[in-house]
This record gives C-alpha cells, structure tokens and sequence, in this order.
C-alpha cells in the first residue's frame, strides 16, 4: 500500500504567512484531523485557539510547540460543547484572547455504532449535539465577530453525511444536518461571511477497535486512488478555503480518495 502523506512543509510552503494577524478557533484540536488543521494555519502565521474537551495533555503539548515556534500565538481552552453556557464561554473567551476571531473551523465531533434497534435518546442527544447542534450554536455565537472581520466558517463534515455509513445512522444523520447547516448558513451570513464544509473519507482510521484490517482493505478497495489520505490532506484543503478562495462559499469538498464516488 503506497503511504500518502505530503512533505512536512508543503502547508507553510504554500501559504507563508498568509493568514498572520488572523485568529483561528478549532475545535477538538488537540489530536488528529484537529491538530494538523491548527499546526496548518498556525504555519500560515495564524493565531490559533486550540479548543479540547478531555484531552488536555495533547491540547498543552500541541501549544507549547506552537508557542515555542512564535510566543504567544496559540492558546488552550477546554468546553464541552454539549453545554450552550460552555459554547457561549468559549466564544468570549475566544474573541478576548487576541481581540478578535477571523476563522471558525468545526472540527470537534464523537463517532460510534448506532445500530437501528439499540438507539437510545443519549446516542442521539450525543451524536447530534457534538457534529451539528455544537457548530450550529458557536457559529451563531460568533457570527457578529465574524462578520466584522470578513471571516471564514469551516465545518468538518463527512462522507457519509451525503451517503449512509451502515449501523452510524445517528452519525450519519448528523453530518448531512451539518452539510445543511454550512448552506444555510453560507446564505444567512453572507457576503461578510464565506461558510464551507470539508467531507473526509478515509483519513484516519476510529479509534474505538471496531474495525479490522479486512473491512480496512474493502474501503480502500472501493476508494478510487486505492489508498487512505492522511490528517494534511484536510489540513491542505483548510488552508485553501482559508487563504486561496475568496469567491467560495456554500460549497462542501470530499477529500476522499475518490471514495465518495467509486459506487
């Protein structure tokens, strides 16, 4: 299987300098998808707000390597973003850390099995609270901001939000409300505000031990370029939402391999 990571300074690279004096909010940013979108922005001269909610290790180690590269240009902030009170805090907090929010990345999300038959009201209340009813509210939250500074919303989204991943129905549920909400909000908050939505495909296996190499091997069979992408794949496309398309809004990018479109 050929490995699919790009050179580690092509983010940088790309885009020098281009977002510096600009303030970057991600949430769930302390590992994975997350961490590599802040290490992309932050290279591209961002100030980054590193949101997490129990990875607080990862999310001080993330901002001591941030910081040590340029002081005082990043920052940890722990929320559950289940809780409206939270959301609303991290907003202020957010704007107050360096005086104004200009990108707004929704990264944050949970993901597990809901079988149909096993569903509960706390599977539901989870799943849409984390990927859709969270990003909803912080960018209402931070809207004013946002359109103040001429910002950018930029929601991860899904694959599976356009077509159904079997036994996720309550995820996959939650990812198309997400892939509404980037529209809708596209044309609620426009032309101050461009909103898009990147949908992954197989980036990062789940953590949670409920796949095996056989079923790895059939998605990527079913992938069009035959192997899986890597967390700077998304964090290059965040950088072009960011800092090369300013004439883009509304719009929802798969980085998928092709997966989306194999059949």
């Amino acid at each position: 299987m050929t490995d699919s990571n790009p050179p580690t300074d092509r983010s940088a690279g790309a885009f020098p300098r281009a977002l510096a004096g600009r303030t970057a909010l991600v949430t769930g940013a302390a590992r994975r998808v997350g961490a590599a979108i802040v290490r992309a922005l932050h290279g591209a001269g961002a100030q980054c707000i590193v949101h997490y909610h129990r990875s607080a290790a990862e999310a001080d180690a993330l901002v001591a390597s941030l910081v040590t590269d340029r002081p005082g240009s990043a920052l940890a902030v722990a929320a559950d973003l289940r809780d409206l009170a939270a959301i609303d805090a991290l907003a202020r907090t957010a704007i107050g850390a360096f005086g104004h929010v200009d990108i707004l990345v929704n990264n944050a999300s949970t993901f597990y099995a809901t079988p149909v038959g096993e569903i509960t009201a706390a599977h539901w209340d989870d799943l849409v609270g984390s990927n859709l009813k969270a990003p909803l509210f912080l960018s209402q939250a931070l809207a004013p901001q946002l359109r103040l500074r001429e910002g950018l919303i930029l929601n991860i989204a899904d694959i599976h939000g356009a077509r159904p991943l079997r036994r996720y129905p309550v995820y996959s549920v939650a990812k198309a409300g997400l892939i509404m909400l980037t529209k809708s909000l596209a044309r609620e908050l426009g032309p101050q505000v461009r909103v898009n939505a990147i949908s992954p495909g197989p980036v990062m296996w789940p953590e949670d031990g409920g796949d095996d190499a056989e079923l790895r091997r059939k998605i990527l069979d079913r992938t069009i370029l035959r192997r899986p992408g890597s967390p700077q794949d998304i964090a290059l496309a965040a950088l072009y939402f960011a800092c090369d398309a300013p004439f883009v809004t509304g719009q929802v990018l798969a980085v998928d391999g092709g997966r989306s479109v194999a059949g």
